[in-house]
């Protein structure tokens, strides 16, 4: 696969969302951090980023989520750490068009930060490998890794170890419930499991797909549990990490369009392509 991020015609560098296809816990280190087995897969719908460079070594965020300060938001502490770690003296402007939702489970901010890190890396000629880059963003986040390193994979330990997987490449309907749901408050919370058997990716693909943080999220947020209600009555539902998205997969776009359409007006929903290739590496 080549690695080279294309920009979109208008410019854009597109931030995918994931989908996480299973969460099991299988553990803890001894920091605290939850020892997982997940499964990432691409969706079509994605943040688009826009990057004007700068000659005087400021990194600015002009457009971006308005719910997170510049200063903490991925993609300016991406392009700085970028800076450091290369010697770099450029600067540049980074205008984020948020698509996917804050709290949603789709790896926006982490996307957004990968993004930011392939982007500068060929818009400042840093020349770095994609080891290198996966290395970089794991500084920011255990999430960064898969949306740098672009292809859907079975992640291990706390999502940083990687393997390609190849996978059907569904239609997914996705339902956004009204609310943000914490991470933290899920991974703190005493009921949740943390002791699942671990699995392997044949276990995965025969079925054993549960996500072991969705009791908790049900339990804590009613807005995800009535629209989980909704639709594992119509299709078989599931929640994507951590947040507050839910979906189906349906093997054509029509049957997923026609339910999105059905869907309740109080929820945002959407029909994406599941894609094993981030769409950052196929943009003509």
């Amino acid at each position: 696969m080549d690695f080279a991020p294309r920009q979109a015609a208008d410019g854009a560098w597109l931030a995918p969302a994931k989908l996480n296809l299973t969460l099991r816990i299988v553990g803890r280190r001894a920091d605290g951090y939850h020892l997982l087995q997940s499964v990432f897969q691409f969706i079509d719908r994605c943040d688009r980023l826009f990057f004007e460079p700068r000659d005087d070594g400021q990194v600015r965020r002009v457009q971006g989520a308005k719910d997170v300060p510049e200063e903490r938001d991925l993609v300016v502490r991406a392009a700085r750490l970028l800076q450091r770690q290369t010697g770099c003296q450029n600067g540049v402007d980074i205008r984020v068009d948020k698509q996917l939702p804050m709290g949603g489970g789709l790896g926006g901010g982490s996307s957004d930060a990968a993004t930011t890190l392939h982007a500068l890396n060929q818009l400042w000629d840093l020349e770095l490998g994609i080891d290198q880059l996966a290395a970089l963003g794991l500084e920011l986040g255990a999430d960064v890794p898969v949306f740098v390193r672009a292809r859907a994979a079975w992640a291990e330990g706390v999502g940083e170890q990687l393997e390609p997987v190849a996978l059907p490449e569904p239609w997914y309907l996705v339902l956004v419930p009204p609310c943000q749901v914490s991470t933290a408050a899920v991974f703190s919370d005493p009921d949740l499991t943390r002791d699942s058997a671990p699995i392997t990716i044949a276990g995965f693909v025969g079925g054993d797909d549960r996500n072991d943080c969705l009791p908790v999220v049900l339990r804590r947020y009613a807005p995800v549990a009535e629209a989980f209600r909704w639709l594992d009555a119509r299709a078989k539902a599931r929640l994507t990490g951590t947040g507050c998205c839910l979906f189906a997969a349906f093997d054509d776009q029509a049957r997923a369009e026609q339910l999105r359409a059905e869907a309740p007006v109080a929820w945002s929903a959407f029909v994406a392509k599941g894609c094993n290739h981030s769409p950052l590496m196929r943009t003509p």
